[in-house]
């Protein structure tokens, strides 16, 4: 999309947002997000709407595409402070851009302010199942409950611990997710509870995370400032005070030992009172926790090298209707090619230097690196999914990253390749055509044909006039069996078309050559066709295809609807050099075919007269005079497939005409963009370049 949106309120804001799914190192979670419902608009006893809201909401609805409409909108009812209107608005806005998380922010303080604390926490439970990935709307949510809930209350901690375990498995692994992690260790610390502030810290010490250092730092200055027997589970402090005095009563007999030697004889060595923790004890335990999370914080320092130049080359990771560069769009594909090579763990780019190649945008296999026992690792399926999950928050708008998220999902599931269809075309991609007939080719490829049939339905109905989508729909009917239904969607089509010329000259083609090749039914092919004609006289395609379908019948019973049919092209309005090409095939099958010479001479005359009435450029090209490769041209300047040797020249072609249509290539809702599937540029693929040179010996010069 090329609309540029114009300054928001709160735009900084934005440039903060990080999405990422993630899951607690100890708890993976599927990274696909909950569908989610918008809540319905509340009305409330403000009476009659703002003077100008229903001309700006026509325009946004008019054009419902087009973001600056609703930016528009939803500033106006901001400046109006109308609650009924701004609960309108941002209900429909975020239901089509549910990935704006300032938007969910504004709506919750709207209704906050308003007094309604539960209908703020709603609004943001579904921001959250929309956009699970946003670690400022996390935050705004428990701040919310936070500034609302009694703290009082035994079930309000409870409540608070829970969202944020919710928070962590959702976003906790996102490279920038420092701040949900500090608030969770500063939140426990307030409520007294030191150890659940270690073990929140113990977890985030196995995170690559942007500000991973400063979190080894402040789990230092935790265990300093706390006795270990405060902060530690039971179970480690336990065995970490056995192990510390075993090696502290060794020292001892070591120590004792030597004070043997140089004490007074007589004097004994003074008594250790049994089961005290000394200070000394405490310090060495302190210094066995650091031996221990330092394994840790080293390993998790090396995945956040790894990974930093690919973050840092990341420069909008929030969603914006505004075209991302190519250097962004790059560094989003070299990231995903990165982490899903260290997935496969594939050893033949372990030379590769990863901050290099993430900085030119190749795909990289990083170096293998040993992952101690007690970090995750994180070269798995889940932190390739994290990442795919990251990217279409910034790329949602991009086809390309969801068919490969989905490519990458279908081999695994294909129910969560489904889904992610789902999203991508029922809420991002609405006008897209592309995705939607690849969705239903996955639909048809697995079997469920009625998906698939509904999935094309509802794109025609949303974009109607596409002709791609009708065909889909019609060669859908047809590999079911169902070539009945096949022939009506392309006769609904050819009635709907009739104000358009040019389409509906398409879609007789296309019918007709369904009756035609599948339907056995050449009068009824014909029929079409000529019916055709009558709308576009001029339409060199239909004649062409006329044509096709005269000499493809039975040679002796065909050969006056061949010539009744070259006749009809050249009265038509045609350009010459269409006109000689017909002429020439009518002389070709005349000869080919015809049983009488007189039959053929006639022809033969009638194609003189042709050239000459035409222009001698052509009769020289008939009598040889002319360069063969410049008539096996197209008219786009293409090289026809079937050159003819230079000594073939004079030899007759026998080959059949290729077929006149070929695949489906672009997907566009012209008629121009389906030339090449009726088109034979020039006429060329038939054989005709330069083949009248053997006539030479045949008939007299005229």
């Amino acid at each position: 999309m090329e609309v540029s949106a114009p300054p928001l309120i709160e735009m900084a804001e934005m440039l903060e947002e990080n999405g990422s799914v993630a899951a607690a190192p100890e708890a993976p979670v599927d990274p696909e997000p909950p569908s989610f419902t918008m809540p319905p608009a509340v009305e409330d006893e403000e009476g009659e709407l703002p003077a100008d809201f229903e001309r700006l909401w026509k325009a946004a609805h008019d054009n419902p595409h087009d973001f600056t409409s609703w930016t528009d909108l939803l500033q106006y009812c901001e400046q109006e402070s109308h609650i009924t209107a701004s609960r309108r608005a941002l209900v429909a806005f975020l239901a089509r851009y549910p990935l704006c998380y300032g938007y969910w922010k504004k709506f919750a303080d709207l209704e906050r302010r308003a007094g309604n604390n539960t209908k703020a926490e709603e609004v943001c439970e579904q921001g959250l199942q929309a956009i699970p990935l946003s670690v400022d709307l996390w935050i705004h949510y428990i701040n919310l409950l936070l500034g609302t809930l009694d703290m009082n209350l035994p079930e309000s901690p409870k409540r608070i611990r829970s969202v944020f375990e919710d928070a962590v498995a959702a976003a906790g692994l996102d490279f920038h997710s420092d701040r949900l992690w500090d608030l969770y260790v500063e939140w426990e610390k307030e409520q007294g509870n030191m150890r659940n502030a270690a073990a929140v810290l113990d977890r985030v010490l196995k995170v690559p995370t942007q500000l991973y250092n400063t979190h080894y730092d402040k789990f230092k200055e935790h265990l300093n400032g706390h006795e270990p027997k405060d902060i530690l589970l039971p179970e480690e402090y336990e065995e970490l005070r056995t192990l510390c005095r075993q090696s502290q009563k060794a020292e001892r007999a070591e120590q004792a030992q030597e004070e043997e030697k140089e004490r007074p004889p007589g004097e004994e060595e003074p008594a250790t009172p049994e089961g005290t923790d000394t200070e000394e004890l405490m310090q060495k335990i302190r210094e066995q926790v650091l031996v221990q999370r330092d394994k840790v914080y080293q390993d998790n320092e090396g995945e956040v090298r790894k990974r930093w130049h690919f973050e840092d080359a990341i420069k909008r990771p929030y969603f914006h209707v505004k075209s991302l560069d190519r250097l962004q769009l790059r560094a989003w594909h070299s990231y995903l090619d990165w982490e899903i090579s260290e997935l496969n763990n594939d050893p033949k780019d372990s030379n590769q230097d990863p901050n290099q190649a993430a900085s030119e945008g190749l795909e990289v296999t990083a170096q293998t690196q040993e992952v101690s026992e007690d970090l995750p690792a994180v070269h798995d399926d889940h932190r390739v999914r994290i990442l795919f999950e990251r990217c279409l928050i910034a790329c949602a708008l991009y086809e390309e990253f969801w068919i490969r998220y989905i490519q990458y999902l279908e081999p695994q599931s294909v129910e969560e390749a489904r889904a992610i269809f789902k999203r991508a075309c029922e809420i991002h991609l609405t006008n897209k055509p592309n995705i939607h007939m690849q969705w239903a080719t996955f639909e048809e490829r697995h079997g469920d044909l009625t998906e698939a049939r509904r999935v094309l339905e509802a794109m025609e109905k949303n974009l109607p006039g596409l002709a791609m989508v009708r065909l889909r729909r019609a060669a859908l009917e047809r590999r079911a069996g169902q070539l009945d239904q096949s022939e009506a969607l392309l006769q609904e089509a050819v009635a709907d078309s009739k104000e358009k010329p040019m389409l509906h000259a398409f879609y007789s083609i296309k019918l007709a050559r369904l009756l035609l090749k599948l339907g056995r039914n050449p009068s009824r092919a014909r029929r079409v066709l000529q019916e055709a004609l009558e709308i576009s006289p001029d339409n060199d395609k239909l004649y062409l295809n006329l044509l096709e379908l005269e000499v493809s019948g039975d040679p002796w019973a065909s050969s006056e609807a061949v010539q009744e049919c070259v006749t009809r092209a050249l009265a038509a309005p045609l350009a010459p050099h269409t006109k000689i090409l017909f002429s020439q095939r009518g002389l070709q099958f005349a000869e080919d075919y015809s049983n009488s010479i007189q039959s053929v001479l006639s022809v033969y005359e009638e194609h003189q007269k042709l050239l000459k009435e035409l222009g001698g450029t052509k009769r020289g090209a008939e009598n040889g005079d002319e360069d063969s490769e410049k008539l096996s041209k197209s008219d786009d300047g293409s090289a026809v497939a079937a050159q003819i040797p230079p000594t073939m020249s004079h030899v007759p072609i026998t080959t059949p005409p290729p077929p006149m249509m070929g695949t489906d290539v672009n997907a566009q809702a012209s008629y121009g963009g389906y030339s090449s599937w009726y088109q034979q540029p020039q006429y060329g693929s038939y054989g005709y370049q330069n083949t009248w040179n053997y006539n030479q010996g045949y008939y007299p010069p005229s």
